[in-house]
């Protein structure tokens, strides 16, 4: 089973290090979605604002996600947030501009390359108030009771330890802290080929689990007030060719959730 782990961890992590280096968006190769698709054009498909787009540093929005969990985060002046898997820095950086000098963004990805070109951005966009550090969501380089809101866009379904990363958010939250998570999941069962395939994995939808189950992993770690904000029916064919019968299955869910 830890092999099988490991391996998952690996595929996600080399697909996301060729996805960066050959700036492509929701897919990583020329087979899938028939092309690149423009990263702005999806971000602006699952919620964020030409404002929001405008206002943080080239390339960091790659066009992974599949919501916007920072405009449901309701962040105030002097929060401490943590993105998990925060990739180039998109949603840190948002998130950043909400806390204020006085609040703090820690942004982890196990990707070495998303963590070095997050640093970059934030670098040569003076952001002095967001942090990038290299380490998995299922063992958090954070220490307890430090953070407020915890945010994540489209990433736990790709760890295949999800009860483990719900336990980490739960354990680095303070008391009355909130967990706000854009992710994919499965209204029934995915077709076999997209199971059994690797940039299916990579693109979050081989490691989705069904709604129900995602929604008891977060109450088992210890959440309450598990609320789903909203759901909508997930473009399949946009990244299989000839896969219909996998229309409805994958859906975009917005959840929040709060440690008493």
């Amino acid at each position: 089973m830890k092999n099988d782990t490991d391996k998952i961890k690996k595929i996600v992590r080399d697909g996301y290090a060729k996805a960066l280096s050959q700036k492509s968006s929701c897919c990583f190769s020329s087979s899938c979605c028939g092309g690149v698709t423009q990263a702005e054009d999806i971000s602006k498909k699952v919620g964020y604002s030409d404002s929001e787009l405008n206002s943080v540093p080239e390339g960091a929005n790659l066009g992974f996600g599949c919501g916007n969990p920072v405009a449901l985060a309701l962040l105030k002046e002097g929060d401490v947030v943590l993105d998990l898997g925060s990739g180039a820095g998109f949603d840190a950086f948002l998130a950043a501009q909400r806390v204020g000098k006085t609040g703090l963004v820690i942004g982890v990805d196990m990707t070495p390359e998303m963590v070095a070109k997050a640093k970059e951005n934030a670098k040569k966009s003076n952001y002095a108030n967001v942090e990038f550090r290299l380490g998995e969501i299922e063992k958090l380089p954070v220490e307890e009771n430090l953070i407020d809101v915890i945010i994540s866009n489209c990433v736990i379904n790709l760890s295949p330890e999800k009860e483990k990363v719900f336990k980490e958010a739960y354990r680095v939250l303070k008391a009355g802290g909130r967990l706000m998570v854009s992710d994919l999941v499965l209204a029934k069962d995915l077709p076999k080929e997209i199971k059994d395939s690797v940039e299916a994995y990579v693109g979050c939808l081989a490691g989705a689990i069904k709604k129900d189950e995602y929604l008891k992993l977060i109450k088992i770690a210890g959440f309450k007030d598990v609320l789903v904000i909203s759901e909508s029916s997930y473009p399949v064919d946009t990244m299989f060719d000839n896969l219909g019968c996998a229309q409805d299955a994958v859906l975009s869910m917005k959840v929040s959730a709060i440690k008493r």
